[in-house]
């Protein structure tokens, strides 16, 4: 049992010494670590030796000092691969869990360089469907989902995007680039994104981002529904659960933000 427990003990030595490193992975000496972490100095030395040997840290040939090593980035590629290709695996869940929740159909539509995509809908049990498969394409100035991934979007690409022809899929579609970019500053203002039958006609929608662990926007949640039910009055009723589940789907992502939209704004 005392050989297990300092076993345990020195994987967790071990584990603090690498998080010394986060989050800019600076050069730290021996001595440097002993003091940030309060360890004898044998005892650090040991286990840096021990991390550099499988890669988890490297030594500065000439400040003798170290820095992580390539067994990090191997794992961050590892993780980072993973969750590009398990978004969708990730979001069922969640937006199937909404959906029984609210009774209403739940699309997660998935961020792309010219449009997005849906990647899966959970429908409602109503009658009426939203006329729209896995797999189809929405604009970023149309689609509930789509514009507030673009509201969340850094400057560059919002300009990129707007600086193509904004298509017209229903009369109410917003196709000026001056009254988008108004769009996305009161999409901003107020957390979320509403589609008011400009990508389908006689369908309206709320929408809010997902992001990643890179604080980037990869996707959107987004409640659609025929529009005699999806009214902007509803949006107290629906809204704060759609935030809740953006904001899980995305934790899942490893994003984190005290300046997120899933906190006080409604």
């Amino acid at each position: 049992m005392r050989q297990e427990n300092s076993t345990h003990r020195s994987l967790e030595k071990a584990l603090e010494i690498l998080l010394s490193f986060a989050p800019h992975n600076p050069e730290l000496s021996t001595q440097e670590l002993s003091e940030k972490l309060g360890f004898h100095r044998s005892t650090v030395n040991r286990l840096l030796h021990v991390l550099e040997k499988y890669g988890f840290m490297q030594q500065n040939p000439e400040t003798r000092k170290f820095l992580l090593g390539h067994s990090i980035m191997d794992l961050g590629s590892a993780v980072q691969q993973s969750l590009s290709s398990n978004l969708t695996r990730i979001a069922i869940p969640l937006i199937d869990r909404l959906r029984n929740q609210i009774q209403e159909t739940v699309v997660l539509e998935v961020a792309g360089p010219t449009y997005t995509s849906i990647a899966h809908i959970a429908e409602g049990p109503g009658p009426v469907r939203i006329k729209e498969n896995v797999g189809a394409r929405h604009g970023y100035n149309a689609a509930a989902g789509a514009k507030s991934i673009l509201a969340y979007s850094p400057p560059e690409f919002q300009e990129r995007i707007l600086a193509q022809e904004l298509t017209a899929f229903t009369p109410k579609s917003i196709t000026d680039p001056k009254s988008m970019k108004r769009e996305l500053k009161e999409i901003l203002r107020r957390g979320f994104a509403f589609d008011d039958e400009e990508r389908n006609v006689g369908i309206r929608a709320f929408g809010c981002p997902v992001f990643n662990y890179e604080k980037r926007t990869v996707a959107a949640v987004a409640v659609a529904g025929p529009a005699h039910r999806i009214t902007w009055e509803r949006h107290t009723e629906i809204v704060p659960a759609l935030k809740k589940t953006a904001a899980e789907i995305s934790e899942q992502l490893y994003y984190s933000d005290d300046k997120s939209i899933n906190s006080t704004r409604k």
